[in-house]
């Protein structure tokens, strides 16, 4: 009688630490991993501008362009649909299932609460971040 026996194969995601801490103990440049350095990818691609990252001047979402419209419904949904077109476009290792943008007309910004799967897990993660208008 013959055994199969079923490997699964797990891919580990890394990322350079932006913050370049070093390491503790080797004193090299920290790195992040898994859940936490795609965390950081979408929040990079999110907050990133068109024409700001050197012969790329296609990855960009113009939520920063948006913060400085009023706070309005309108503003909101302009606000998810960049989000949701970054990240199909230039994030292959999720698949988004919510995001949702609540306004914050008083302090004229917004919260945006993004729901994900990450490739090969079965948990969805989310992730809460406030988006402002620099001065």
């Amino acid at each position: 009688m013959a055994t199969q026996t079923v490997q699964t194969i797990t891919r580990k995601y890394s990322d350079l630490d932006l913050n370049f801490i070093a390491h503790p103990v080797t004193k090299d440049i920290s790195t992040l991993v898994n859940e936490t350095a795609v965390i950081r990818s979408l929040r990079n691609l999110i907050l990133t501008g068109f024409y700001e990252r050197p012969f790329h001047p296609e990855i960009g979402s113009g939520v920063k362009q948006s913060l400085f419209e009023n706070a309005t419904p309108v503003t909101a949904q302009v606000l998810r649909q960049s989000i949701q077109e970054v990240i199909t476009n230039f994030e292959p290792r999720v698949k988004v299932k919510d995001i949702i943008v609540e306004m914050t007309p008083d302090q004229n910004q917004f919260q945006v609460i993004l729901s994900f799967y990450i490739q090969n897990q079965t948990q969805p993660t989310t992730v809460t971040f406030f988006l402002q208008r620099a001065r």
